[in-house]
């Protein structure tokens, strides 16, 4: 729909230019810019490459006309063939929702697949130390952006966010590395330099430091990408991904019950949670403090993507899919196979293989960030170490979003601690 309503826009300039040959670079330039937009910008190629070609003539008969109006409908065919069947995947989600371990159903796809983990983390750690604070409004831009590029296998933004900066593309630096597959294949790993220190550095295979133009090629070559991120606050910030013809979005948005979340991360970020900590110990939990205001936003936040993502806006439609944690450890084959379902991937053999090894992990091998749990034990644990007035608390400022999702308000903490109530609705969120 994107590249006809591209066309016919073209076509009338053409028809404007035929008719006035008069300050011709302009009267395109003008009418071309309406198309043209940050998300979007137009490449060198198609039919402004021909304009430039051209220098400032244009054919004026009828017969160059009708060859340039071929030779736009080919170029739209050719691009049409390009994007159909890849597919970019997006896996949104927050801190402590399982998205790791959801995130390895697409590592795991196999040599079709291009998977990174938490590339924005850098963006993040960037704006942070340049403003001492997260701008919500240009971090939004500056991660939408950078994940298009990455989508469209375009490391270089990225780069301009890895401290310290990489050399001629090589870096020791980026975050997480070993948990993409993708950076640590054979086609991506460059001879490894004695005394080079690589925090992340590869397990499968010993590597050097990443060259990120070989990893922009290997990207290329694969057929679908698939990226895991944390970050993004708004699923409405990242509509131009959308709307990119060059890209074809699928977004997955994991949620998790509230009440879970803080409970994990009191435990996995007990420094920055310490507050909540104390309040769990004894006393009155401040129901204005700037640590209770920040659950209020958070939960809002998911809730309100999740609301925009159920309406299916025509921008979303048959694009956005919503998750529940809870749903994956219960029944994670067949939730697997809803999700490749819905993003048009074949389901294969290795990642139902990793699925049923992953998911009846011993108690050693699942840790606080472990990808191996004992998937159904995860569920209920949240239950017997958050205290009764805490999860009070959640219920109070989340309690829109807990409603929205299908979780249970609890009454007592009776209620909270009996393993035989189960808190989560049955609930269908999406119709495949």
């Amino acid at each position: 729909m994107r590249i006809k309503y591209t066309i016919s826009i073209v076509f009338f300039v053409a028809l404007v230019i035929i008719e006035k040959e008069n300050n011709i670079i302009s009267r395109v330039s003008d009418k071309l810019a309406l198309k043209q937009t940050p998300q979007t910008p137009l490449q060198p190629s198609g039919f402004s490459h021909m304009l430039l070609k051209h220098n400032g003539s244009f054919p004026s008969h009828k017969m160059d006309f009708m060859l340039m109006k071929r030779r736009l409908e080919n170029y739209s065919e050719h691009q049409e063939v390009m994007t159909r069947g890849r597919k970019h995947i997006l896996l949104l989600a927050t801190t402590r929702t399982g998205s790791s371990f959801v995130g390895e159903f697409f590592n795991q796809q196999g040599d079709n697949m291009f998977y990174l983990f938490e590339p924005l983390w850098h963006v993040e750690k960037m704006l942070t130390l340049d403003t001492g604070g997260t701008n919500a409004t240009a971090a939004a831009k500056a991660y939408r952006d950078v994940l298009q590029q990455l989508l469209l296998c375009d490391f270089s933004l990225l780069e301009s966010f890895i401290d310290p900066l990489p050399v001629d593309h090589i870096t020791t630096a980026l975050f997480r590395r070993e948990s993409s597959s993708s950076l640590c294949e054979e086609s991506v790993c460059s001879p490894f330099i004695k005394g080079v220190f690589e925090r992340y550095h590869c397990r499968s295979r010993r590597c050097g430091p990443l060259n990120l133009t070989m990893a922009s090629e290997s990207c290329l070559q694969k057929e679908h990408r698939a990226i895991k991120s944390v970050r993004v606050r708004q699923l409405e910030t990242l509509r131009p991904l959308a709307e990119d013809p060059r890209l074809d979005v699928k977004f997955i948005q994991l949620v998790r019950d509230p009440r879970a979340v803080l409970a994990s991360r009191m435990v996995a970020f007990a420094a920055k949670y310490k507050n909540w900590k104390e309040w769990s110990m004894g006393g009155d939990v401040p129901i204005d403090d700037d640590e209770v205001r920040k659950l209020k936003g958070n939960c809002d936040n998911i809730r309100m993507s999740a609301e925009v993502g159920l309406r299916q806006p025509p921008w979303l439609r048959r694009r956005y899919m919503l998750v529940r944690y809870e749903d994956i450890a219960r029944f994670p084959m067949r939730k697997a196979t809803e999700m490749y379902r819905f993003t048009g991937i074949p389901f294969t053999p290795q990642v139902k293989s990793w699925i049923l090894k992953n998911t009846q992990a011993s108690k050693e091998t699942s840790g606080v960030y472990s990808t191996q749990k004992n998937s159904s034990e995860q569920v209920e644990k949240w239950r017997f170490s958050l205290p009764f007035k805490i999860a009070q608390v959640v219920q109070r400022v989340c309690g829109p979003t807990l409603k929205l999702f299908g979780y249970k308000f609890v009454s007592s903490e009776e209620m909270l601690t009996d393993k035989s109530v189960s808190l989560i609705e049955d609930k269908v969120f999406n119709v495949l």
